[in-house]
């Protein structure tokens, strides 16, 4: 009877250590937690791109799997990609592999801009960076930021096909899909250097991504005093038209009320009527 008690009492004893043992830790840990508030109370957070899951190295990002995570501000540097970043590592290859809610680096993606680094690591191989002049309307009324896609439009004074004589103007879309590297000074994914540059005023050049021929191709429209027009694209439309006519003025005579018909039969289409 009495080694029972003894028991009892030992079990009553090591519950009750347990319990006060237990209070303990969770009146600490939310001392701990109080004093945390306390001291996050006067910091600045900020969104950082960090990976939804484990990323092993190699893998070709998405959306799905990226989320963002706020941190300290102060802990944030150049080498941090943000959320306004993200359609620009969309499809590029990791490097490095990644945890779960890591923070993503510029550095671990396969990507030719580094903050800092300038125009020139941006250019793909085998292609090149040209500046044309553009500005106002013709710019989308400076709507378009690096890393639209554009067409370009020219128009441009010609010899006229029924008298040689004379000219006539002509517009057509001299190329289609073209990646914006820049607007003015305006790099993609400058971070914070393109916050200050696109909250002052417009500008009058727009750099894109072009092939060797196509530079050729625009340094000549450009020389012959031709006009350039942007046409901005959706990001996601990747199409082609293959036959797009050259507009005249005998070409707006005739083709005027088809292409208002065609359009008529789109937006019906659209709105489902």
């Amino acid at each position: 009877m009495k080694q029972r008690m003894v028991l009892i009492i030992s079990v009553i004893v090591g519950l009750l250590a347990f319990w006060l043992t237990r209070e303990y830790f969770q009146a600490r840990m939310r001392g701990i937690e109080e004093e945390r508030q306390r001291l996050m109370a006067g910091e600045r957070m900020t969104d950082v791109v960090v990976a939804y899951r484990a990323l092993p190295a190699g893998t070709v990002i998405q959306k799905k799997d990226l989320k963002q995570m706020p941190v300290l501000a102060r802990s944030v540097g150049k080498n941090n990609v943000l959320p306004e970043n993200v359609v620009d590592i969309v499809d590029k290859k990791l490097k490095y592999n990644l945890d779960a809610t890591e923070a993503l680096l510029w550095s671990y993606i396969d990507v030719p801009y580094r903050p800092g680094s300038g125009l020139a690591p941006m250019v793909p191989t085998s292609m090149r960076a040209l500046s044309i002049a553009i500005g106002g309307a013709a710019g989308v009324s400076g709507l378009v930021r690096p890393n639209d896609r554009v067409d370009v439009m020219g128009s441009f004074t010609f010899p006229s096909r029924k008298n040689p004589q004379q000219v006539e103007w002509v517009t057509l879309t001299v190329l289609q899909n073209v990646t914006v590297l820049a607007t003015g000074q305006n790099l993609a994914g400058a971070g914070e250097v393109n916050d200050k540059v696109r909250n002052s005023a417009g500008y009058s050049t727009v750099t894109l991504e072009v092939t060797p021929r196509e530079a050729e191709l625009l340094t000549f429209v450009e020389n012959m005093r031709g006009h350039l027009t942007l046409s901005l694209r959706n990001p996601g439309d990747v199409t082609f038209e293959q036959e797009l006519p050259e507009v005249n003025f005998d070409m707006l005579e005739k083709e005027l009320p088809v292409m208002n018909a065609l359009r008529q039969a789109k937006i019906r289409r659209r709105s489902g009527n």
